[in-house]
Order: C-alpha cells, then sequence, then structure tokens
C-alpha cells in the first residue's frame, strides 16, 4: 500500500480572515480546531453564514430550528474566539449557484477584507470516491471562489462596496484534494467543545452513538499523521 502524500503547512502570516460556509456546523466538523490556533495568535476572523440552517433537524421545525441553530453558532464561534458571526438569511437545502449569490459574497468580501477566505469542501463527495457532499456546500464553495475574484474587480458589483483586491488565498476545509495543512495538536479540545456546542442539531441527527471527540479524532490524526503532528486540520488551497 502507497502512504499517503506528507501535507505542507499552510502560511501563518497573515492577520485577517472570513469563513463563508453555507450553515451552523459546517465549520466545526473539521476546520474550529484551526480556527481556534489562529485566534490565539491574535488574528481577526469573521464568520459569515449563508442560512440559518433552519431546514436541518428532522423534528423541529424551520421556524424555531433556524433561531435555535443561530444561537449554536454564536456561541460555537465564541469558544474559538470568533465574536463576530452574520447569517445572510438564504434558504437552507435549496442554496443555488447564481450571479446573485456571487453579488451578496462579493459583498461581504469587500465589507470585511479579508486576506484570506476559508470556506468547506466542494467538491462533489467528501472522500474523492462515494461519499456524496452536499448541494448547500457545493454550490456556496464554488460561488465563493468566483466571489473573491468578483470582489477585486471594479467593474462587477460596484454598487456593492468598493473593490477589495487583498484576498491571497481561498482555504477549502475537508477536501478530499488537500495538499495543506495546519497543526491543531494545541487546540483539538477547543474545536472539540466548538462542536458540542451544537447539542440540539447532534441530537436531531439521531446518531445514539455519535461522539464529536472520537469523530474529529479519526481526522484530525490522519491529517497529522501526514503533516507530522499529533492533529491537523487540511485544506485544499486556491489562489485567484
Amino acid at each position: 500500500m502507497t502512504a499517503p502524500e506528507p501535507l505542507e503547512a499552510l502560511p501563518e502570516d497573515w492577520t485577517k480572515a472570513l469563513a463563508v460556509v453555507a450553515h451552523p456546523d459546517d465549520l466545526e466538523f473539521g476546520a474550529a480546531a484551526a480556527i481556534a490556533r489562529w485566534t490565539g495568535q491574535g488574528k481577526e476572523i469573521v464568520y459569515v453564514l449563508l442560512t440559518s440552517g433552519e431546514a436541518g433537524i428532522d423534528g423541529i421545525a424551520p421556524a424555531e430550528s433556524g433561531p435555535l441553530r443561530e444561537a449554536e453558532q454564536i456561541e460555537s464561534a465564541r469558544i474559538v474566539g470568533v465574536s463576530v458571526v452574520e447569517f445572510l438569511g438564504q434558504p437552507d437545502g435549496t442554496i443555488e449557484y447564481s450571479v446573485a449569490l456571487r453579488r451578496l459574497i462579493a459583498g461581504v468580501i469587500r465589507k470585511y477584507q479579508p486576506e484570506i477566505v476559508i470556506t468547506n469542501n466542494f467538491w462533489d463527495t467528501w472522500d474523492g470516491d462515494a461519499m456524496l457532499n452536499q448541494a448547500d456546500h457545493i454550490n456556496t464553495g464554488k460561488a465563493t471562489l468566483d466571489a473573491v475574484r468578483d470582489a477585486a474587480n471594479r467593474w462587477i458589483f460596484p454598487d456593492e462596496g468598493e473593490r477589495w483586491g487583498g484576498v491571497r488565498q481561498v482555504w477549502a476545509g475537508g477536501s478530499p484534494k488537500s495538499k495543506h495543512a495546519v497543526d491543531t495538536t494545541d487546540t483539538f479540545d477547543v474545536g472539540v467543545d466548538s462542536l458540542k456546542a451544537h447539542k440540539a442539531y447532534i441530537d436531531g441527527l439521531n446518531w445514539p452513538h455519535f461522539d464529536p471527540a472520537e469523530f474529529l479524532e479519526g481526522i484530525s490524526r490522519a491529517h497529522g499523521t501526514r503533516l507530522g503532528t499529533t492533529y491537523a486540520a487540511a485544506f485544499e488551497v486556491f489562489t485567484p
């Protein structure tokens, strides 16, 4: 059996990042420990959630679930040192890739002016084979990548704020094509606590034996082995 290729350490010579994902909990299923590491270094990170995850709990109607999941996400972000969490009110479960979505995301990029934009895996699968990804994740990631370029072009969406061409890279967490990673050994437990904050969502999954620490350890230890650390979070890197 061929050993997996080593992962390259992500650069950390930046100060501001913007995380754009589809739902509450998307960042916590892998990237939150990395966020905790970076905020611990004094970096400024803002969360932008396209939806409130209102369709994510089968046993709770959207009108109740949305505010509940927003509150869990705000607490989850606080645990890893993020104080700004913005919800954009898009429809959970039916996000479509569109010019309108690119416009919306380009506007928040111009608003927060990050150097790094973080999103989730937007390939068709999580494992490069059979574990299917969700349409919301796919469309959010693709629109985010395009919105970075849009935000840098003064002639595209000129009514969405002053152009921002300062995004150096886009990092997609959990991608099966990841070639980079960050050491999360010292912040692994914080990442676990951040996932545990999504209690209503986890309970609603009806996975009676789900253990957040065990789940994250399985992913993080495998990435850590490839980075040469105990734990790590892996990302695919795109340069606009």
